[in-house]
């Protein structure tokens, strides 16, 4: 797991030792000690809403309880912020509606920096928002600032995976408004909504190969396809003929018969050429995804053929 920013883990550099926050317990927080006081309002240790969801505001009295043991059990997001601040008003919101979603698989802790400056300093938080997982009684992983909602999910999904929380992916209903627009013919809105989510999530496989699709239905656009086919048979080392060949086989169910074309050329071709259709090849290899076993079989063959 890492940070969403991809930068180092402050836990690589031995920042925060728990040790100094064990201690006795009070009895109103131990695990299965019912919550003492009122409605739940936010008032420290208490769930602030009910149902699945569990969000929990603490202080030095409850921090054993609420985040150390209770992470022994499932999760714990440590969220440090403070009223007033744009930034962490701003994203603690969105914690919160991605706790309730969890359904209760894992626990989002506050801490109000303002009012528990102990804690803050023991988690050596220099600056607001910040975001610590526990598991196990352990740190894990943390950020600090803003970031997208599509990554900060994927974070999420990591830290739930550390704690041995079986997890669906989430749906992103970006990804469904994508490729509606690519199935309807506007690929210049296709394309637009695949870079935004690759933007947040650039590793996202799903709005890769749409984005592959994208390059794909613009490249074929207005071709004859039984034409094109027999341009590419008459001229097998044209390499703009046989890259529209490949294109439409993929599109016609063909994909193997296009991968064993382009991994051809590549044994025929050279220099700028060569690399131009193993590019080609690889953007068609992400339409079908990794997993395919005819890109398997392919990838194998290019390597061959390249080496």
């Amino acid at each position: 797991m890492s940070d969403p920013r991809i930068t180092s883990s402050i836990f690589t550099r031995g920042a925060v030792d728990l040790s100094t926050l064990r201690g006795p317990a009070p009895a109103s927080t131990r695990p299965g000690t019912p919550p003492q006081g009122g409605p739940s309002n936010g008032t420290p240790g208490t769930p602030t809403a009910g149902g699945d969801t569990a969000i929990v505001d603490v202080t030095e009295a409850t921090i054993q309880s609420e985040v150390l043991e209770r992470s022994m059990a499932m999760p714990v997001i440590v969220f440090f912020g403070a009223a007033g601040f744009p930034e962490s008003d701003e994203f603690a919101p969105v914690l919160e509606r991605l706790n309730a979603e969890g359904a209760g698989t894992w626990v989002l802790a506050r801490v109000d920096v303002q009012e528990n400056p102990r804690i803050a300093q023991m988690f050596r938080v220099q600056g607001i928002p910040m975001v610590y997982a526990v598991v196990g009684g352990q740190p894990v992983d943390a950020f600090s600032g803003v970031v997208p909602e599509a990554q900060l999910r994927q974070w999420i999904q990591a830290v739930l995976k550390a704690g041995g929380v079986a997890v669906a992916e989430p749906e992103d209903p970006r990804l469904d408004e994508a490729d509606d627009a690519l199935m309807s013919g506007d690929l210049d809105a296709a394309e637009q909504a695949y870079r935004k989510i690759l933007a947040d999530a650039p590793a996202d496989a799903a709005a890769t190969a749409g984005l592959a699709q994208v390059g794909v239905a613009r490249r074929v656009a207005g071709a004859d396809p039984a034409a094109a086919l027999a341009a590419a048979e008459s001229a097998p080392d044209d390499v703009a003929a046989q890259l529209l060949a490949a294109d439409i086989e993929v599109l016609s169910g063909l994909a193997e018969q296009a991968y064993a074309r382009l991994v051809g050329l590549v044994r025929r071709t050279a220099g700028e050429d060569r690399e131009t259709v193993r590019q080609h090849l690889v953007s068609l290899f992400s339409i079908a995804g990794p997993d395919d076993p005819a890109v398997a079989s392919a990838r194998r063959a290019l390597a061959s053929a390249l080496f």
